[in-house]
């Protein structure tokens, strides 16, 4: 073996990046459990209020966040570690973020629009 393939070996920083990787992908696999709850109950909501809850709309886009940000720390396309050894995302002054909620807002709205209601009578066909 070579020199340099030895100090490589011995560099403490990629080790520790492989210890970061291990532990991030035990946490992506929780928080992809996590994201498939707020997906169902995302759902519940609208099935029975026709509204999307706040609240799970805020705490999905945060998580998808940080699955981005998990993602791109063990592929190698940052350095910067997330969290918790950074701030979770936060939406709050995310234009991207609150421009999908008052699309995703509209659409429910829409559809309840277009829903005939069943307390009025349909139109009769002309004879």
């Amino acid at each position: 073996m070579s020199e340099d393939y030895k100090q490589n070996i011995k560099e403490q920083g990629t080790w520790m990046r492989g210890l970061n990787i291990l532990l991030f992908t035990i946490i992506y696999s929780v928080t992809e459990m996590v994201i498939a709850l707020v997906v169902l109950f995302q759902f519940l909501s609208v099935l029975f209020t026709r509204q999307t809850n706040e609240q799970l709309l805020d705490l999905g886009q945060r998580l998808s966040t940080y699955v981005f940000q998990i993602l791109r720390y063990v592929t190698f396309n940052s350095d910067d570690r997330p969290f918790p050894f950074s701030d979770f995302p936060a939406t709050e002054g995310n234009a991207a973020a609150g421009g999908k909620k008052k699309a995703a807002k509209k659409k429910v709205a829409k559809k309840k629009e277009a829903e005939p209601d069943a307390d009025k009578p349909a139109d009769k066909p002309a004879e």
